[in-house]
Parts: C-alpha cells; structure tokens; sequence
C-alpha cells in the first residue's frame, strides 16, 4: 500500500481497477483548509493521462510493474519480435503498443520491455542511440546562420534536424525521448 501523500514521479499503483503512473506530483498547502496532493496521472493500459487530486493520507494497492530487457529481432506486419534474454523466446509485439520514439531503434537493439499481471502495454527503447545518415542535403561553405540545421534520413527511416555539417554515411547519436540530435558518434 502507498499513501498519495508518499507519490513521486514514476510510481505506479490501482485505482477502481485502473492501473495508474504518476506524471507529475505537487503537494499543496493552502493557507485555509485541508492539505492535498495534486497529481497528474497516465493509465498505463490505455495511455489516458488524467488531472485528480487527492487527500495526502489516501492509500492505495501498489502496482508492481514488470520492466524486463528484450533485444528487438525483426517485424513481421503490425507484430515486433522482441527476444527474452535469458530463454531466447520471442515474445509478439503489437505496433499498437510501441511508442512514438521507438522509430529510432533497429534491429538487435535492447529495450525495455514493460509489462502489469502478464501483458505488455508499453516498449522503452534505448534513452541514446548511435544510428548512420543515410540522406541527407549537402551543407554549402557560407551557410552558417547560428544553429543553422537541415533535415536527415536515419537507417531506421526515422527523420531528425542535424547541424549543415553533418554528411551521408555519418553516425550521430539521438536522444530517443526527445528526437534531438546530440552530437557525432
């Protein structure tokens, strides 16, 4: 059990049978009245991200969350293929379940698998990732406006804004969460 008044970011718990992950936490005291936690919550099944407040010494049933490393093997239609590492079996994926960012991982990369009572709602990849241009335009000598950037074309198809000196055939590391470039590899 876990009291709202012990929430920090990143703790999971039930409510009304809803598994919920705590965005954002602020504990409140007004001047007049009753202190209260205000919360901004996301349904980890669903992905719903809900705004609710609640009395410091409210309990609920902690969730425990299943996050297990998997390397990424192949894609087969909207089914990903991850591998467990410790029995080899490849567990099915639905693309339905991959977040925005996973468009920077590739194959045999190692994510983050995350998982509640036996289903997985949810892939982590990678926080940093070295991938290699594979089309990008040319940078012409002159054009430097400050952080002047253009668009790039990854091996994993994914699109980022790279500096003008960056050229075809380079690896750079990306911030997954942000999809931000973040320098040479």
């Amino acid at each position: 059990m876990i009291s709202a008044g012990d929430f920090r970011n990143g703790v999971t718990f039930e409510e009304d049978g809803q598994v919920l992950q705590v965005v954002e936490f602020q504990h409140v005291k007004p001047g007049k009245g009753a202190a209260f936690v205000r919360t901004k919550t996301k349904n980890v099944i669903t992905g719903a991200v809900v705004e609710k407040s609640y009395n410091p010494t409210a309990k609920f049933p902690t969730a425990f969350v299943e996050r297990k490393d998997m390397e990424y093997s192949y894609n087969d239609g909207d089914l990903y293929y991850f591998m467990d590492q410790e029995t080899y079996e490849l567990v099915p994926i639905n693309s339905t379940e991959l977040s925005d960012n996973f468009k920077f991982v590739k194959e045999n990369m190692i994510c983050r698998v995350l998982s509640y009572k036996g289903k997985v709602f949810g892939v982590e990849p990678p926080n940093f990732v070295e991938l290699k241009v594979t089309q990008t335009d040319p940078g012409f000598k002159g054009d430097t406006a400050t952080n002047a950037t253009k668009p790039a074309t990854l091996e994993t198809g994914a699109e980022v804004k790279v500096p003008l000196f960056i050229d075809e055939g380079e690896m750079i590391q990306i911030d997954t969460r942000t999809g931000e470039y973040m320098g040479r590899a």
